[in-house]
């Protein structure tokens, strides 16, 4: 069993006897309470979704299911189309990506974990970092040197995220799939 605060996007839970991807989870900390965990379910037969609140001590029936390796082959509206080291293609949902939708790329060569439940591609975790090409930034603000100086970003794929002050457009950097910032310049 895990907690709440333990759960990521991609995994799946059991609730009410159902089977749940996690497609987004937001934890709220405030200081005299307990954290609170916000998840964006889908349910995995019915092919329905719910937002849902938990405390962050909540325990939860983490399902174990079968996961393979793959990589990305190709997009085929609404389906992602993902391909093993055998050649079988599996396709899986966009809104069972959630936010890892905006880091899938033609071309890409990182290696993805697709969950199946009984036999049915559900989920895609990717690689805790990966490397993408910064599309376009504005330039630094000359003289703003003070503490960690951020600004907006837009990647291949065309998320947005904050990076720091020095990354120019056309740059390569290293971001947490887990927690969508920017780590490091590549």
């Amino acid at each position: 069993m895990k907690t709440a605060h333990e759960i990521r996007p991609g995994n799946v839970i059991m609730l009410d006897g159902s089977p749940w991807v996690v497609q987004k989870t937001e934890t709220t900390r405030s200081g005299r309470n307990a954290a609170i965990v916000k998840m964006k379910l889908k349910n995995v037969l019915q092919d329905s979704t719910t937002e849902t609140t938990f405390k962050g001590e909540d325990k939860m029936d983490d399902i174990i299911l079968d996961r393979l390796d793959c990589t990305y082959s190709y997009y085929a509206d609404p389906m992602y189309v993902f391909m093993d080291s055998e050649y079988n293609q599996y396709d899986v949902e966009a809104d069972n990506l959630g936010d890892a939708a905006a880091y899938i790329v033609d071309g890409m060569e990182d290696i993805c974990q697709v969950t199946f439940y009984e036999g049915k591609a559900i989920s895609v975790e990717l690689p805790t970092t990966i490397v993408r090409e910064v599309t376009y930034t504005e330039p630094s603000a000359r003289g703003d040197t003070s503490g960690k100086v951020m600004k907006p970003a837009t990647i291949a794929g065309g998320a947005t995220l904050s990076v720091a002050d020095f990354v120019k457009t056309g740059d390569l950097i290293e971001i947490d799939t887990r927690t969508n910032e920017f780590k490091k310049r590549a």
